[in-house]
């Protein structure tokens, strides 16, 4: 065992200028000595990074410049961790195939290619013809990011999205699958085209000058965009709106959403200038989704109190929520995750005491199977099919052990033959880790489930360390599946934790219910709560652990630096959601007016304003000691904007009392989900696994 490599502490970090201003809110005066960190022009920083101010780009250089000065001990490191987590990948991987009518699609890599191809052939066999191949596209841009992919019924043309900024303003092409080249481009839209029956003209979704889905129009093939029709344009900005399409391929769903609501509409894909159809008008709490089925829909909702969802079926001649009829009913603690419906079967995804299974249903006679396993923490999924009268379903399965599997299950004869495994070509045996779900007893006395991960040749006595991540909000259930990158820590002697923090859906629809709005403070102390008891049961110890979020599980490592700074030797905070009250202070930004749901109103609500700034990361920086800190940024991300991070490191800086190294690095040639290639993105990982790996003392490494 030979020691990790030490920070380099001498390093001088960069002291951002204080240019203080002030107003009072609700009778309280707020200061803010980095608001200029904040670019006037940030709209069109997004669509080109250049445009950033001088003064602000200064800055940024200089943090990353101090980030790899203080880090560049690790760099022998992080170039072994990324060869390591390179030689994991499987170069030339496929997906499975999908088939529809003649043709089969697929996306798949080269050997040693950054970017996807997409690909179809003969559904009966034959050469492969590479529709799009994301390689030659992106090989001269600093940002590449191939979005939906979606074929006309005909199989002529192909719409493919694409976002090269990293600002998520996604280009729709539309690419003549005879000739292979493109005819036409619809910019600024949301990236995905869901096409008409007769293949002449497909629907999307275009952003609005604040970087939010609006407005759904139609695009007639060899027209200009100037010329589409407005299907729909949703006036509330705290209203989002995304299109689907039901399994049966008849129509297509105008979905507007919030953080506490759904209104959907029907559009008939067999009709040219259909209208929407709206199914059910918005009301609070209220959230539905659809499927269709011959002449009625399926409906997973919460209607009538189901807080873990029912669902039910409604006439399409009648289609609001009174003629809702329960086909599965509520059942408190069983929360209906997903669902898909087939020409003989209905398929739902549901989940119990933290763990899923899939639940299928023969529609004729509501007989009923399942499909679960038997570890104690896994990952289980419900794979994508093309085609509606098919007794055909794909899932996928995965443990923090095993690699992912998918499967192709016939639900008639209740059979499953895997159709592939994850290749790890470096080589993977399950027996030499070990997966377990224990219980953290939260202040309250809930029961907070955590996820481990550990070779077996890690001793549980207090000594190992231990890489603890959290997220914990938007009702989103954290994984346990396979991460071939967390081998590097684990076989380094690490346990890898996962905190399945209230916040999330993990425990049913109460577990993120007690972790918003009023009940927010729940996540940060779940999480805190996780980090004692397993220094209490000895799987760790204090000091030993490196805690890890992203975007709001980046508010949440914040909130816990604040809170209790003592706990850990690092955090590492990705997109870091940390300025909160300034953001949802100010309904102009792009995400702002959906997030009032999720964490309260502090604009209208004084309630609301007194508890965000209670637990706002940046307004409640104060003269104490901190770990050391990474904290990841993306100059063009509209979601996490580049200065919240950079304005709460500043502050860091200037009041803490000891501790740290605070490091900033942005990227700045990308958004919120960090490099766009697969195998450039794991420089970031490296990154960030050298830094949790400098943070604990005794650390080995290779």
């Amino acid at each position: 065992m030979t020691q990790h490599p030490k920070l380099a502490l001498d390093a001088a970090a960069p002291v951002a200028q204080q240019k203080p201003t002030s107003r009072i809110v609700h009778g309280v005066e707020l200061h803010d000595e980095y608001d200029w960190i904040r670019a006037s022009n940030w709209q069109d920083v997004l669509k080109s990074p250049k445009a950033l101010p001088a003064d602000i780009r200064a800055l940024i250089v200089a943090e990353k410049a101090y980030a790899k000065a203080v880090l560049a001990p690790t760099k022998p490191l992080q170039t072994a961790l990324k060869a390591e987590m390179r030689g994991r990948i499987k170069e030339d991987d496929s997906d499975v195939p999908v088939e529809d009518g003649p043709f089969a699609y697929y996306e798949r890599y080269r050997d040693g290619g950054e970017h996807e191809l997409i690909c179809r052939s003969p559904r009966t066999g034959g050469a492969e013809t590479i529709l799009v191949d994301g390689d030659a596209l992106g090989e001269s841009k600093a940002f590449f990011d191939l979005g939906d992919a979606n074929h006309s019924p005909d199989h002529a043309h192909l719409a493919w999205s694409v976002d090269d900024k990293g600002s998520e303003y996604y280009t729709i092409n539309v690419r003549d699958l005879a000739t292979g080249t493109d005819v036409e481009a619809i910019s600024d839209t949301e990236g995905t085209a869901i096409w008409a029956a007769d293949s002449k003209s497909f629907y999307y979704v275009r952003l609005d000058d604040n970087h939010r889905p609006t407005r759904v129009y139609r695009h007639m093939l060899g027209t200009q965009q100037a010329q589409d029709a407005l299907i729909y344009e949703e006036k509330d900005p705290a209203w989002f709106v995304n299109l689907g399409q039901t399994q049966s391929g008849a129509y297509a769903i105008i979905d507007v959403n919030d953080h506490d609501g759904a209104e959907l509409y029907l559009i008939d894909l067999h009709v040219a200038d259909a209208k929407p159809q709206l199914i059910q008008a918005r009301s609070p709490g209220l959230r539905y989704s659809v499927e269709h089925h011959g002449d009625r829909l399926f409906i997973l909702t919460n209607a009538n109190e189901a807080e873990d969802f029912r669902i039910a079926e409604t006439p399409l001649t009648n289609l609001g929520v009174a003629s809702w009829r329960d086909v599965v009913p509520h059942r408190a603690g069983c929360m209906i995750v997903d669902l898909s419906v087939f020409k003989e079967f209905m398929v739902r995804l549901e989940r119990e005491d933290g763990l899923p299974r899939i639940v299928i249903r023969e529609i004729a006679t509501t007989v009923e199977h399942s499909i679960a396993f038997d570890e104690e923490a896994y990952s289980l999924w419900l794979e994508g099919i093309l085609e509606f009268d098919t007794r055909l379903l794909r899932f996928g399965y995965s443990s923090m052990t095993t690699p992912a599997e998918i499967y192709d299950y016939d639900m008639t004869s209740r059979t499953r033959v895997l159709r592939k495994r994850q290749d790890i070509p470096s080589g993977h045996s399950l027996a030499d880790y070990i997966t377990r779900r224990i219980f953290a007893i939260a202040a309250d006395g809930e029961r907070v489930p955590v996820s481990l991960l550990y070779a077996k040749s890690t001793k549980l006595d207090g000594t190992a360390p231990l890489l603890l991540q959290g997220y914990g909000a938007y009702g989103h259930a954290t994984s346990a599946g396979f991460r071939a990158n967390r081998l590097s820590m684990v076989d380094r002697g690490f346990v890898y934790a996962i905190a399945h923090i209230r916040g999330g859906t993990d425990k049913g629809w109460h577990w993120y219910v007690d972790g918003k709005l009023e009940n927010k403070v729940n996540t940060f102390t779940d999480f805190i709560a996780v980090a004692r008891h397993l220094i209490s049961e000895k799987i760790t110890a204090h000091g030993r652990i490196v805690a890890m979020g992203g975007s709001a599980g980046g508010l949440l490592m914040g909130a816990v630096a604040n809170m209790a700074p003592d706990l850990f030797a690092g955090i590492i905070a990705d997109v870091p959601f940390v300025d909160v009250l300034n953001t949802i202070l100010d309904g102009s930004l792009p995400l702002t007016p959906p997030e009032w749901l999720e964490w309260g109103n502090p604009i209208l609500d004084k309630a609301a304003f007194e508890r965000i700034r209670s637990y706002s990361p940046y307004d409640n920086v104060k003269a104490q000691a901190y770990p050391a800190m990474l904290v990841l940024s993306g100059l063009t991300d509209p979601r996490v904007t580049y200065w919240e991070p950079t304005k709460w490191v500043a502050r860091l800086r200037a009041h803490m009392t000891g501790g740290g190294p605070i490091l900033l690095e942005t990227n700045m040639d990308a958004g919120h989900g960090g490099a766009s290639g697969r195998f450039e993105q794991l420089d970031e990982v490296a990154l960030e696994y050298a830094f949790a790996i400098a943070c604990v003392s005794t650390a080995p490494t290779m």
